[in-house]
């Protein structure tokens, strides 16, 4: 039994010069990714071609080391670094012996490398999991990009004149000297504040990611991309009752494919749908194997339970709700207490620009998130999350709401609170908004995201509507989250694992008709439907709420007085903003403030600690 590991990658491919001069530069690159492999580190050095890893070991830990070579007669065939999970490699590892392939490892990397070899860049329509990685085929001197389909782990590269360079995070490219200096331009800063993901964009100037789905292959030609998946619009011929029942079947599967480690794996539990069946259904086939069961996590602000007021958003608490799925299935569980002021403390929200690469204005909704898994890091190192329910299975409250829906531009955009993702945006000068033109921007984007969703003959009215809200959120929306969770994951050494990604699951989902979908009125219903035999009836009742947010007022002032602090300093963020927006939010009586001041504050103090410590230049 063997399966890879999460981790960091990184490289330079030149053909114009020799990269064995270049060796320091190329493990400072690799160092970049310390965060994300904090086990073991490996450098592989050609002529033309350098690879980096970073190794966090969750299985086989001596034999999956890399970068590995496949090897014939002594002389070296393909080199591989590589960051995921490939879950059905036994299968692959088999049908591979068959083929005459003979293994020293048990480790899903050298699985992946014997693939490569057997079938090329065919191998990756047979590969079921979260990866990113690159092969340098030694032969035809040749690399190769590649990402998961869903875009789990993520992978950019920067073209260069003679070559490219790529690695797991934006930091490890721009350390070498040809992507630097790290500038963002009109494009990069539009993209950045936009909150529209447009797949493939870098945010810094030259800087791409790999697309999820897609391959990108470099040689002395040139690049080349080349998609080997896509969502495809089919008929649904099931009825409700086989339509649950798939989706069940589909979940047992793709949850027991996700439970094989050799370290400590536990579940992040909310109280809600998601989490909670994800959780109870690990813990049903982990002692189905005889295993016992599976340790739960989950988050909470000191003092909110105590002075919890139900809002529009939020109409309940999840304490309750976590409490309920603890007992309903007998969990070892142990509740993180996030202190409010660790949300705000300078600190924090440097390790978090850090691992991010890029200010996102999302304040305790990152800041928190860190924390909590810092916090888990102690106890294990691998979890199991429910993220991208809400994308597969069209959980948010706005898939619900007229107006968001029918809006001509992207729904998240168009809902009630949408003003937590403003972040600096309502901050900036007057001149530069009109240079920006975010509006302009967004709808543009907008139109060429509505172009790709692919449609059944004939389909009309509310389900081709649904099917483009759909196709929305997965390709875009769930990937700014999926950012999220890797980023603040792997800066602590945790591995996250996200079932509802698995691409068998989301291609179904995604043609069930709307109407199938919300047959019970609510968000989720299939899902709900599939999983209420293991949950307490009270979370199958629950309904959707946002992502939980400190509602102390401390975290607020706090915010404040940075801000005061750092304007009266004029540091280099103030020039980007305009002097009496800031004055008038931090005028505004505590407590009284507008819709998204306080995220014009976070985004703020992060645009200040990205500029300063990443040494980014704005070029407009």
């Amino acid at each position: 039994m063997g399966v890879g590991k999460v981790c960091g990658i990184s490289g330079w491919v030149d053909f114009e010069h020799d990269l064995g001069q270049w060796r320091d530069t190329t493990q400072i690159m690799t160092d970049t990714m310390a965060c994300r492999g904090p086990d073991d580190e490996g450098l592989w050095i050609a002529p033309h071609a350098a690879l980096g890893h970073r190794r966090l070991a969750v299985i086989d830990v001596e034999g999956g080391r890399q970068p590995m070579v496949a090897e014939e007669d002594g002389r070296p065939l393909a080199v591989l670094v590589y960051s995921g999970e490939i879950y059905n490699f036994r299968e692959l590892r088999g049908e591979l012996a068959v083929r005459g392939h003979r293994f020293r490892t048990r480790s899903d990397t050298e699985v992946l490398l014997r693939a490569y070899l057997q079938w090329g860049e065919g191998l990756l329509p047979r590969l079921n999991g979260m990866f990113a990685f690159a092969i340098w085929d030694v032969r035809r001197e040749e690399l190769l990009l590649a990402r998961d389909r869903m875009g789990v782990k993520p992978l950019y590269y920067h073209p260069t004149p003679a070559g490219v360079l790529f690695g797991s995070e934006p930091k490890a490219i721009l350390t070498n000297p040809l992507a630097q200096p790290a500038v963002v331009d009109a494009d990069g800063l539009r993209e950045l504040l936009g909150l529209v993901k447009t797949p493939g964009h870098g945010v810094y100037r030259g800087m791409y990611e790999v697309r999820p789905g897609r391959l990108v292959r470099v040689d002395r030609a040139g690049l080349s991309h080349r998609r080997y998946w896509r969502l495809e619009a089919r008929e649904h011929p099931d009825d409700l009752g086989t339509t649950v029942r798939t989706v069940r079947e589909l979940l047992d599967d793709v949850v027991g494919r996700q439970l094989v480690s050799d370290v400590p794996i536990c579940s992040l539990l909310s109280g809600g749908l998601d989490s909670s069946a994800i959780t109870a259904l690990a813990m049903g086939a982990l002692r189905e194997q005889g295993n016992g069961g599976i340790r739960s996590f989950s988050a909470g602000f000191a003092g909110h339970s105590e002075n919890f007021t139900p809002a529009a958003l939020r109409a309940t608490s999840d304490g309750p709700y976590v409490g309920d799925v603890v007992r309903h299935i007998d969990a070892d569980h142990t509740g993180i207490v996030l202190d409010p002021a660790d949300l705000t403390d300078p600190a924090v929200r440097a390790a978090v620009l850090r691992a991010r690469d890029l200010p996102t204005g999302l304040g305790d909704m990152d800041t928190s998130l860190y924390l909590l898994f810092k916090a888990i890091r102690e106890h294990s190192t691998v979890a199991l999350s429910g993220e991208s329910a809400d994308e597969v299975f069209g959980g948010y409250r706005w898939f619900h709401d007229p107006a968001a829906i029918n809006a001509d531009t992207f729904p998240w955009l168009a809902a009630a609170g949408a003003e937590q993702f403003t972040g600096l945006g309502r901050l900036l000068g007057d001149d530069l908004l009109r240079e920006l033109d975010l509006p302009a921007y967004r709808a543009e984007r907008y139109r060429q995201a509505l172009a790709e969703v692919p449609r059944l003959p004939g389909e009309g009215g509310p389900q081709r509507r649904m099917r483009e809200v759909g196709y929305l959120h997965l390709t875009r929306f769930a990937q700014m989250l999926l950012d999220r969770e890797d980023r603040m994951s792997m800066a602590v050494g945790l591995e996250v694992r996200v079932p509802f990604c698995d691409h068998r699951l989301v291609e179904y989902v995604f043609n069930i008709p709307w109407s199938m979908k919300s047959f019970d009125g609510h968000e989720r219903s299939v899902l709900r439907a599939a999983t209420a035999d293991v949950l307490p009836r009270s979370v199958v009742e629950r309904r959707k709420g946002p992502h939980p947010s400190t509602r102390d007022p401390a975290y607020e002032r706090s915010l404040r007085a940075q801000a005061a602090r750092l304007f009266d300093r004029g540091d280099v963020v103030v020039p980007l903003v305009d002097s009496g927006k800031v004055r008038a939010v931090l005028d505004r009586p505590e407590g009284a403030g507008l819709p998204g001041d306080r995220a014009s504050l976070d985004g703020l103090l992060e645009f200040d600690v990205w500029l300063q410590q990443c040494g980014v230049q704005i070029k407009l």
